[in-house]
């Protein structure tokens, strides 16, 4: 079975996708020449509208193949869910720049300094694509805590702040497997691969 193409160059959200396919049986692999594409303006007002304009522009880039591209972010109770779909550039003094992990995490710690509510969530959603049109859409949410001081080595973005009670844990503390089980980039991937199988089932060729 050919890989699913992923539109990113992320080795984060590489490893995210690869951790919840794998389970399946199923590869991914990123969308061929993604680093050399212009980017995508992300200038929706919310995650579906931003991931939707993603999907359709990339998938153009690779004729009669199922594109898959995701927008995500956190978002924090007590901050009135932000920094939501600013997130990449949450620190940034240029709104059009993403922040390093660093400096978007800083930022948060400071902005929670005076907040007992730690309490956050984290949203994916996934949009499937082929030649310029969405053939749909999933969400996947992860609900969690915000640290004051960042634990782990293995994630990316604010996963090291990001504490999962149940599995007593960060995001940034987890394998792959075990982050594809909790996270909200793993729930919204089974969704897709829920309705993947439905349609490669559909596209068998009668007996």
């Amino acid at each position: 079975m050919k890989p699913i193409l992923v539109a990113t160059s992320s080795s984060g959200k590489l490893r995210d996708f690869a951790g919840a396919a794998q389970v399946l049986g199923l590869q991914v692999a990123p969308l061929p020449g993604f680093s050399g594409l212009h980017e995508v303006v992300e200038d929706g007002d919310t995650f579906e509208a931003n991931v939707r304009k993603k999907a359709e522009a990339y998938s153009r880039h690779a004729p009669g193949e199922l594109v898959i591209a995701d927008d995500s972010g956190l978002a924090v109770d007590t901050l009135d869910g932000a920094p939501g779909i600013h997130s990449a550039r949450y620190a940034s003094t240029d709104p059009a720049a993403n922040a390093s992990d660093e400096a978007n995490n800083a930022k948060l710690v400071r902005e929670l300094a005076a907040h007992r509510d730690r309490s956050a969530r984290f949203i994916c959603v996934i949009a499937a694509a082929r030649d310029g049109k969405v053939l749909g859409t999933f969400t996947g949410e992860a609900r969690g805590q915000i640290l004051d001081t960042p634990r782990g080595a293995h994630g990316f973005g604010y996963d090291p702040l990001f504490y999962v009670p149940e599995a007593n844990q960060t995001f940034a503390e987890m394998t792959a497997d075990e982050k594809a089980r909790y996270s909200h980039r793993g729930a919204a991937f089974r969704k897709f691969l829920d309705w993947y199988s439905q349609q490669a089932e559909h596209d068998k060729p009668d007996e």
